[in-house]
């Protein structure tokens, strides 16, 4: 039975309490040691309340930001062509803008900790390949060959996952995800390895 302080909590605060449940619990045993029971015993909710949420223990890192990345890639499909990017870098600016400290910035900053380097390496890869899929298909519609699409995508992509991990391992709530955003698209313009150009 739950107690009355958890009656008739709004789901946010049920998700947000189960994050916080399975991130304790990812620092003290370790990710591979803490199953999904583990974690909803600790959050005091069922089985089936974590399952309204989260389909596996690792989307409990990257719910906030697979919201983020589900309405930046929805505002692209809706985008017909872009070819200066100004829309392409105002929605994945507002993707970043007002990123919270969360479970993700928690990991991020003691992936060793909670056994979780590997893991956090290719669930970051998923979501970095989605969010490229959908500006390349952008790219595309705007005119751009589809060598060069699949680059400034994949490029602009990484630049957001980069942010989010710059911020996190400088101390999330430090500065925002927005600024590492920025330095970053301004490091895309002075990356190593250019082309001579001729």
């Amino acid at each position: 039975m739950s107690s009355p302080s958890r009656a008739g909590r709004p789901k946010a605060s049920s998700r947000e309490t189960l994050a916080e449940a399975a991130c304790e619990l990812f620092l003290e045993r370790g990710y591979d040691s803490t199953s999904v029971a583990d974690i909803t015993q600790r959050a005091g909710v069922s089985r089936s309340s974590f399952f309204n949420y989260f389909s596996s223990k690792s989307d409990v890192l990257w719910s906030g930001l697979d919201d983020r990345i589900d309405r930046a890639v929805d505002d692209l499909v809706s985008v017909p062509e872009d070819r200066a990017g100004t829309e392409v870098r105002r929605i994945l600016t507002s993707l970043v803008d007002g990123f919270a400290p969360d479970s993700l910035a928690l990991a991020m900053t003691n992936s060793s900790a909670m056994g979780l380097d590997d893991e956090l390496e290719r669930d970051a890869a998923l979501r970095q390949a989605r969010l490229a899929a959908a500006l390349a298909d952008l790219a595309h519609r705007s005119g751009v060959s589809a060598l060069a699409a699949d680059i400034v995508a994949a490029t602009w992509a990484a630049a957001v996952i980069a942010a989010i991990r710059a911020w996190a391992e400088s101390g999330a709530g430090r500065g925002s995800v927005a600024d590492r955003f920025d330095d970053a698209m301004s490091a895309i313009g002075r990356l190593p390895w250019s082309a001579p150009t001729n």
